[in-house]
């Protein structure tokens, strides 16, 4: 006997039913055949194939071409207290499990789509979250899960004092959600009385400011990355091109630079820089410099060879299909020109935190760069985002990080 679901339902196309079955959890407006019942936005709803088979359950968003984002596709799972604070359970073990406990002062709790909760957004700061909430069916249950994920922290030992909502992000105008930024009120605690808290990553202290900060304050996302960079450090004269914060630079410089330069367009970012630099004692090893690297490299072109370590970390050069052509003739140039400055034997680290910058596209790009700059590259590491941020197989976006250690030679 069939039991009655208690959701509305769509059909999906069998395009769908066969990428879901893969793993990815989005449905299309444009894959839906018909619905039943009437889906409300940030409501459930079953997905269904065309023979009527279930496929899962998820959010329905009526304004977003991503119309059902699914959160499990078990046909029992009961989307009651218990099932929410068990799946924040199983994201904060996860991280418990793959990172050491001094990492975790610092670290992603919630990445999304692959903890399954789509379009939500967790950064740990010490004693704050940062959170980002990107889809209506997120911004319904909030309210329960925020509070929940701050009793399961605070009961392992974690001195959470305030949470910060950053949904200033365009993609929730495309969820029909207002944009804004503030704190999220704990039931019984007032906010916190500053945005700023302290944090310590790989040995290195930063002062972050959660509602001020880019994105949820700091990016996280390279941290062993930038270890990666202070192994090869040491005596080495480096350039850090968009430093932002001064993250790699800082890195760099407490694994035993002789010098370091680190440079960014933004004149705050360059204060934060500098500040964070005298914070750990390096100011008198990393400088920190306003200017735009794309005018930077080729004045250092004309001047005496001085750098035999560059290290490229830009902002996303694309965030769209239609925009991947230009941006890959951006990173060309940069690493062309720092492929030309770095003498023989002199190290690179080169990366694209866009997820559609692909790593063929970018590894095409980086022969064709030292083709042009008429070296060899000899690779020591190809890495990824940190295990805060796990890759979904079957979920390419969770897929976004590409970073590279070289040698000229």
């Amino acid at each position: 006997m069939k039991t009655e679901r208690p959701y509305p339902s769509v059909t999906v196309t069998p395009k769908a039913a066969a990428s879901i079955l893969r793993g990815h959890p989005w449905v299309y407006g444009t894959e839906i055949l018909s619905a039943s019942g009437e889906p409300d936005s940030g409501g459930l709803a079953d997905v269904l194939d065309k023979r009527g088979r279930y496929l899962g359950t998820g959010f329905y968003s009526a304004p977003s071409k991503i119309r059902v984002r699914l959160i499990t596709r078990n046909a029992n799972d009961r989307f009651d207290a218990p099932f929410w604070e068990r799946k924040l359970r199983w994201a904060w073990e996860y991280r418990k499990t793959v990172m050491a406990p001094e990492d975790l002062d610092a670290c992603r709790v919630i990445f999304g789509e692959a903890d399954a909760f789509p379009g939500l957004t967790v950064d740990k700061f010490h004693d704050l979250l940062s959170v980002q909430v990107l889809s209506a069916g997120m911004e319904r249950v909030k309210g329960d899960l925020l509070p929940a994920l701050v009793r399961i922290l605070r009961e392992d030992g974690q001195e959470i004092r305030g949470v910060c909502e950053r949904n200033e992000a365009a993609l929730r105008d495309k969820e029909g959600l207002p944009k804004y930024k503030g704190w999220f009120p704990l039931p019984g605690e007032a906010a916190p009385e500053s945005p700023v808290t302290e944090i310590l990553e790989n040995g290195i202290k930063y002062l972050v400011d959660v509602e001020n900060g880019q994105k949820t304050g700091f990016f996280l996302d390279q941290k062993y990355n930038r270890r990666a960079v202070a192994r090869l450090a040491k005596g080495r004269t480096v350039l850090d091109c968009f430093t932002h914060t001064g993250s790699f630079a800082l890195n760099a410089a407490m694994g035993g630079a002789a010098h370091v330069t680190a440079v960014d367009v933004s004149a705050s970012a360059v204060e934060m820089a500098r500040a964070n630099a005298a914070r750990n004692g390096l100011d008198g090893i990393v400088e920190c410099i306003e200017a735009n690297v794309f005018d930077l490299l080729p004045s250092l072109e004309k001047q005496p060879p001085k750098y035999d370590f560059i290290i490229l970390d830009p902002p996303a050069f694309t965030k769209s299909r239609k925009t991947t052509a230009s941006a890959m003739t951006g990173y060309k140039e940069i690493n062309c020109r720092a492929m030309k400055l770095l003498p023989r034997g002199g190290y690179l680290a080169t990366c694209s935190c866009s997820h559609f910058a692909e790593e063929e596209k970018f590894t095409a790009m980086l022969r064709a760069a030292a083709q042009d700059a008429n070296v060899r590259l000899r690779q020591i590491e190809a890495r990824q985002q940190s295990a805060d941020h796990p890759i979904l197989w079957g979920v390419e976006e969770t897929s976004y990080l590409k970073f590279y250690l070289f040698q000229v030679v």
